[in-house]
């Protein structure tokens, strides 16, 4: 037997409002049965697995252990502007001036999240 991802979970004082930016993030469409003050929402992706937020009383205080990498389809630079516009910040700059490397970013409750280049932007050199 093996197991399969159901969910990757995330902690959170505002599930909607957190439901939300990530469906802007992925262009996905929001759960419509989801209203405000809701405990528990998800975000089904549409080729990836379910992000479930779950409503907790304490707030985040330090780095995530887990994280999500996400991989943009335009550029690196574009994707980290457009993501900071939705109300994401800057944690961690950790781009290289060849190219390589990531954004770390924080989501509106301080879950960080990288940034990784397009695979247009990944150029394998051998």
């Amino acid at each position: 037997m093996v197991s399969v991802l159901q969910n990757v979970a995330i902690d959170c004082a505002d599930a909607y409002a957190l439901a939300r930016f990530w469906a802007e993030v992925f262009r996905c469409p929001a759960n419509p049965e989801d209203r405000p003050g809701d405990p528990e929402t998800e975000l089904r992706l549409p080729d990836g697995p379910v992000l479930y937020f779950n409503r907790v009383p304490e707030p985040k205080t330090v780095k995530n252990r887990v994280h999500l990498c996400v991989r943009p389809l335009t550029s690196r630079e574009e994707e980290v502007t457009r993501l900071l516009g939705l109300g994401a910040t800057m944690v961690a700059d950790r781009r290289e001036p060849d190219g390589a490397g990531w954004a770390v970013l924080a989501d509106p409750e301080g879950n960080e999240f990288c940034v990784l280049r397009s695979e247009a932007e990944r150029v394998v050199t051998w």
